[in-house]
């Protein structure tokens, strides 16, 4: 199976990496300033669970894409999409499957809407990451776990070519999932939540705890799994106590990244991850956080903007 991943950064690296350590037929997709890193460094993970380093890894640019691939595993923030699917539409043939590990949903959609929703399958990864001052991909704990599926919950022929590749043998954790649609609602309650309290407390989990705002954490949660559960993926009462323990755990170092990205003055997901979420509730509740911490993260991102246009002038 030929796989192309778009990008080589934390995510895409981490596990286009594992892959090609695993001896899959892996190119990468990158851009011009990232394909001179790695032809200088090569490719290198620095992890708990093993380090691996690949001088010359096999990349690719835009431009010289010449057809097909099997799998297109997608792993950029989800205000890059388009600029994305851009970059990789001459890869994507009749047969070709695509594995998107975006935050939210909203990304199926404007998949579908350039590729034809037959072409989809559903993903969601855990994995503490980022790309380090030079150009290795640093991961931080022993959590490296993919889950992926058909939308449609079936066991179809490509899904378990797709699972043949991935599963028990590429390095990380690995799993088929007949209810991926519900376990990405499930990711995308809890990072909401997480980016939701940690950008209204500018605090890590210990911070806010310490603070006695524990029950506002909680509250945003069960705010979030309304919507959910509105939307017909009510999530599952083991996941909603695993994210009450990560969410309320005292001394935990644990920080949104979408909170890490507003304090380095990046860019944040903060329509697709709180505002679409938001959007999809009914009837915001009353003195709603979600609301609130949607409205917190658009006014950082209005004065990130008035910012670059000071800049321009």
């Amino acid at each position: 199976m030929r796989i192309l991943v778009v990008g080589a950064g934390a995510v895409g690296g981490y596990f286009g990496g594992r892959l090609l350590e695993a001896g899959r037929d892996v190119t990468f997709l990158v851009r011009a300033r990232r394909a001179a890193e790695l032809a200088r460094r090569g490719l290198v993970i620095r992890s708990p669970v093993g380090d691996f380093h690949r001088p010359s890894p096999p990349i690719v640019s835009a431009e010289d894409l010449s057809g097909p691939f099997d799998l297109v595993l997608l792993s950029c923030k989800a205000f890059d999409l388009d600029g994305a699917m851009a970059s990789f539409g001459k890869a994507v043939g009749p047969g070709t499957a695509i594995l998107p590990l975006l935050n939210g949903m909203r990304h199926l959609d404007t998949l579908a809407g350039r590729f034809g929703p037959k072409s989809l399958l559903g993903g969601q990864c855990v994995i503490s990451a980022r790309l380090g001052d030079d150009g290795a991909i640093v991961h931080f704990n022993d959590m490296h776990a993919l889950t992926f599926g058909e939308l449609d919950g079936s066991r179809s022929k490509r899904i378990e070519m797709v699972a043949a590749e991935l599963v028990g043998v590429a390095g990380f954790e690995a799993r088929l999932s007949e209810e991926i649609r519900l376990e990405m609602w499930e990711k995308w309650v809890f990072i909401a939540s997480a980016a939701g309290i940690g950008c209204l407390m500018r605090a890590s989990v210990a911070d806010y705890v310490a603070a006695g705002a524990s029950d506002l954490a909680v509250a945003l949660l069960a705010e979030c799994a309304n919507i959910a559960a509105a939307q017909g993926y009510p999530p599952r009462e083991a996941a909603l106590a695993r994210a009450r323990t990560a969410l309320t755990a005292a001394g935990s170092p644990l920080k949104a990244s979408m909170l890490r990205d507003i304090e380095g003055g990046k860019p944040v997901e903060g329509e697709q991850i709180l505002g679409d979420l938001l959007r999809r509730a009914a009837k915001p509740e009353d003195r709603s956080l979600l609301r609130i911490a949607a409205l917190h993260v658009r006014a950082y991102e209005a004065g990130q903007a008035a910012g670059e246009k000071a800049a321009e002038r």
